[in-house]
């Protein structure tokens, strides 16, 4: 199965509008969002049926029994979270806890354990012909490269006969980007005309480069500024990258997002430049490598 992730080195700059829009233009079988800090891939891509839904279980949290602490004050002392206080017991906070175990070892007569914690919502939808993997991390937890992973893995699991599958991912270089790469055979990253847009999108295809997989780039909402858009395709042509294509700004696409449909649902000309686009992406995803 070829598996195409879509990036972007921000947030904002488009990567879920055109990752729905790949998503219905191909027909996928399988596709996942893997933002899963803020997902919103489902908005554009509706289900009638309900999801499957697991809990996600990240790194655990410290637990003190009340019943047994003698008040030594090591697990606070040595907590370089600040996760642990007290008042008139002592108690851990669950959004400062990263559960790295110190107080646990440290306790001289066993009052604190590990236990474990609901870090997040997995989602997987699925009907027999085709599979949407998507996870929530709840709020103030960690471990989201984790989640992603198996955010992919469920795909995987309930797709093996899909000759794609579409990823949204995180922005920035973060864990959950890292997660969303490994595997995957290409990645198009999405920029925008903007000084912080190009610096992140740098920063992205760097990161990219590292797995030595396919990058092509996009640039979307190119009209905003063009003396941008133009360095970004110079950019692309200096470091032997794929550039395939521009999306104008176009309010008829907002308007469409907020309807709930995807930019190739409607007729408008950001929806035509990613037609033009998708075709282009798809081509550079079956074609042999070089060597």
């Amino acid at each position: 199965m070829k598996q195409l992730v879509i990036l972007s080195g921000k947030g904002g700059t488009g990567k879920t509008t055109i990752a729905g829009a790949f998503i219905k233009l191909s027909k996928a079988k399988a596709y996942a969002d893997c933002d899963v800090d803020a997902p919103n891939l489902h908005l554009t891509n509706a289900w009638s049926t309900e999801p499957e839904k697991a809990d996600y279980y990240g790194l655990p949290k410290a637990f003190i029994n009340p019943k047994i602490c003698i008040a030594c004050d090591q697990c606070r002392k040595h907590c370089r979270f600040g996760a642990i206080s007290f008042d008139n017991h002592y108690k851990v906070d669950p959004y400062a806890c990263e559960g790295c175990g110190v107080c646990e070892y440290l306790c001289p007569v066993g009052a604190i354990t590990l236990v474990p914690a609901v870090d997040g919502e997995l989602m997987l939808y699925a009907d027999g012909e085709k599979v949407f993997s998507t996870a929530r991390l709840n709020m103030g937890s960690g471990t989201s490269g984790m989640l992603v992973t198996e955010v992919k893995k469920r795909m995987q699991s309930r797709s093996e006969e899909a000759e794609m599958a579409i990823i949204d991912g995180s922005p920035g270089i973060g864990c959950p980007v890292i997660a969303s790469l490994s595997g995957v055979d290409m990645v198009l990253v999405v920029a925008e005309p903007s000084v912080s847009g190009i610096s992140d999108m740098e920063r992205i295809i760097h990161t990219a480069a590292n797995f030595g997989i396919k990058i092509a780039v996009c640039v979307n909402k190119y009209d905003t500024n063009i003396d941008l858009a133009k360095k970004i395709e110079h950019f692309c042509k200096e470091q032997g990258l794929h550039f395939v294509g521009r999306i104008p700004f176009d309010a008829n696409a907002v308007r469409a997002m907020n309807d709930g449909k995807t930019i190739v649902d409607i007729d408008c000309i950001a929806g035509t430049s990613v037609r033009e686009i998708y075709q282009r992406t798809m081509k550079m995803l079956y074609e042999e490598d070089d060597s």
